[in-house]
């Protein structure tokens, strides 16, 4: 893949707040000693944003940010980019303040460092989804066969070969969005920002979409910030996910976390109707064996979910499995009456928390 990087930059957000208005300076220590959103717009004309934001973002990974319309999640991820300026905080990329820039450090650190993928595709009308691709490294001043030659690589990965030399009019909505990933993929950016990126998609588009982009993460290790209002797309996508009301995290866990252990009556909300036998992993309430000699006749690797693991179980009429590393070494066993509990009580606690320290 050329000069293409591999992996991220960890991302830190530190006491980031933001507020709208023209002493959105002052207006910090009143949200600070406790000032909500609307008393802050009624009493003092400013509205309230971002209220001290803390995401620690592993290089790498996948963080979903997700919440409802108004919450904000788009205001969170264009801070990254400094699309939209801080009022208090940081943001740490490596080692650099992103809020610290100036006008010539930001212009490289947008050009080099981040690429975006936007809800409504973005895409240039009267450019072919080959001169489509290849528009960031243009702006970069990339060789003209080098612009090609990767433009062409990343049309190829999405699944367009044949495409290059059609135009967005002529393209699916489905397809549109696949330009816009070969385009940020091909800026050859370590942080991909995705807005909402596959929210205007139909459903089996959507998923397809979805899967696409976790084939290309197990490659690329990319750090990805993604935005989304919908919890099924965070807990297929996510490492680890955020959740925003008004402006202020609720809750930053594992995807499973949040389904297990809700934070709050508003988080619990989220989970109520999601299919925990596809989130929940299988050692997570399985009963952790210190015997690694320890054999049963079936066995499901660590990692996998408790609908795969309750349907190996029933094809092969046994009631329990053993849950096995990458070595095939047993940590842990799993009985058909627990991945049951788990996936229908939403109370369920692991049966033995140290079992991720076993594995």
């Amino acid at each position: 893949m050329g000069n293409r990087k591999v992996g991220g930059y960890g991302i830190e957000i530190k006491k980031l707040y933001k507020i709208f208005g023209p002493n959105g300076a002052a207006c910090v220590k009143l949200v600070e000693q406790g000032v909500g959103k609307a008393e802050l717009i009624a009493q003092h004309g400013h509205v309230l944003g971002l209220r001290d934001i803390n995401i620690s973002m592993p290089a790498g990974g996948i963080q979903m940010i997700m919440g409802l319309s108004g919450s904000g999640k788009s205001t969170l991820i264009r801070h990254i980019n400094r699309l939209i300026d801080p009022t208090a905080g940081e943001v740490l990329i490596g080692d650099e303040d992103v809020v610290k820039m100036d006008a010539a450090q930001l212009r490289e650190f947008r050009r080099h460092k981040t690429a975006m993928v936007f809800q409504k595709f973005a895409l240039l009308p009267h450019r072919n989804v080959l001169e489509n691709t290849l528009y960031g490294l243009e702006i970069q001043g990339a060789p003209r066969n080098r612009q090609v030659d990767c433009a062409m690589r990343w049309i190829e990965r999405v699944g367009l070969k044949g495409f290059e030399n059609r135009y967005p009019n002529q393209l699916s909505g489905g397809m549109q969005q696949r330009v816009g990933l070969a385009r940020a993929l091909a800026n050859d950016a370590p942080i991909l920002l995705m807005d909402e990126a596959f929210s205007a998609l139909d459903p089996l588009i959507r998923v397809d979409m979805q899967t696409v982009l976790l084939d290309l993460q197990k490659e690329i290790k990319k750090t990805i910030v993604f935005i989304t209002h919908d919890l099924d797309e965070a807990l297929r996508l996510g490492d680890r996910i955020a959740i925003l009301r008004d402006g202020e995290v609720v809750q930053q866990v594992t995807g499973q976390d949040i389904v297990m252990k809700p934070s709050d009556e508003y988080i619990a909300s989220f989970v109520r109707e999601v299919n925990r036998a596809r989130i929940i992993k299988a050692e997570t309430v399985a009963t952790a064996t210190t015997d690694p000699r320890r054999e049963l006749r079936i066995s499901v690797p660590v990692g996998a979910t408790l609908e795969k693991a309750a349907r190996a179980m029933t094809s092969a009429g046994e009631s329990e499995t053993a849950v096995v590393n990458e070595e095939g070494r047993t940590i842990a066993v799993l009985t058909l009456r627990q991945a049951v509990d788990a996936m229908v009580n939403s109370q369920t606690v692991p049966a033995n928390a140290d079992v991720e320290k076993v594995a």
